[in-house]
């Protein structure tokens, strides 16, 4: 399947029931199916699914939070004046977070009535549950702030290092927190000490990264190929090296994806390309070999079978890679 929906893709995602997802800069919700969900009076600025895996959470520059499935839209909160950037649900916990400039907000699917609000000094870039869906992970200029979700009067731990921190992601076991920055380097700590890793090389941002083969490796963007980590053992990748897949210089990696159990990973390109690798098999599959915008949006199955891809010039698709 591909299509032209003539709207920024801002995130691509798979449902619990394997369908593709698509959240557009024009503020609707696109189904695989055909459906479209008109979500915001505006963009759709970041969509996590909900924690009960149907529809997806969306956050817009309207200041609303959207539950959006294919028979309709329902607005779950909503923070006049504030542009929702970043929207994070767990599964485990059935917690969702969002953040609103300098606040981060959680929510309970399961009560509507409950509801915290944590204020940060600095805008917050990005949001994540560690997880068991217990502490949320904040990150702003100087570092990234870890609240207990459900707590309201608190001191939050703060894992701390200069500059701005723009994407994070927590590992599989809950052990460490890598954090994407504006510098063209990753930062990381081991949670438990607040043990510092410094992750650098990169010849631009990085801004898309995940955890793959059951937490053992950990793939990012901002390359020319797929920079690959080693997370094994209790030291994570601290002294060790990075590899990198798929190296190509005449363009550079903005979107992963992977298979969390699995080595399947997905990348997308600056030039609009999407390949998939198995990383024990070395086995490479073309899945958009044409050129066009740059990737923007990015997902793949937890079978490693399916990948969802979006540009910035509103072209989306699905393949199949297995």
């Amino acid at each position: 399947m591909i299509q032209s929906f003539d709207a920024f893709v801002t995130a691509a995602l798979f449902d619990r029931a394997g369908r593709a997802v698509f959240t557009l800069g024009d503020g609707t919700v696109r189904f695989e199916d055909g459906a479209v969900v008109a979500a915001h009076d505006g963009a759709s600025l970041s969509a996590c699914l909900h924690p009960d895996g149907e529809g997806v959470l969306s956050g817009g520059d309207d200041g609303r939070l959207v539950w959006a499935r294919a028979e309709g839209a329902a607005e779950l909160a909503k923070v006049p004046g504030c542009w929702l950037e970043s929207v994070a649900a767990s599964a485990q916990s059935k917690l969702i977070a969002f953040s609103a400039g300098r606040e981060l907000h959680v929510r309970d699917a399961a009560d509507p009535g409950f509801a915290r609000v944590f204020q940060h000094e600095k805008s917050i870039s990005e949001v994540a549950f560690d997880p068991k869906g217990r502490r949320v992970a904040a990150a702003s200029y100087g570092g990234v702030w870890l609240w207990f979700a459900r707590i309201a009067e608190q001191k939050p731990s703060v894992l701390k290092w200069a500059g701005s921190h723009v994407a994070i992601v927590w590992s599989p076991d809950g052990k460490f927190l890598i954090s994407g920055m504006q510098e063209n380097a990753l930062h990381g700590w081991r949670v438990a000490d607040e043990k510092n890793m410094r992750m650098g090389g990169y010849p631009a941002k990085v801004k898309s990264l995940a955890f793959v083969a059951k937490g053992n490796l950990m793939a990012t963007a901002g390359a020319n190929g797929v920079v690959v980590w080693p997370f094994a053992g209790s030291t994570g990748p601290m002294g060790k090296q990075a590899a990198e897949v798929g190296f190509d210089e005449a363009a550079m990696v903005t979107r992963v994806a992977g298979m969390p159990g699995g080595a399947w990973i997905a990348w997308g390109r600056d030039d609009g390309r999407v390949r998939a690798c198995d990383l024990v098999g070395q086995k490479v599959v073309e899945v958009k070999a044409e050129s066009g915008g740059p990737i923007t949006a990015l997902a793949m199955t937890a079978d490693g079978k399916r990948v969802a891809w979006g540009d910035e010039d509103g072209g989306a698709g699905v393949a199949e890679i297995g």
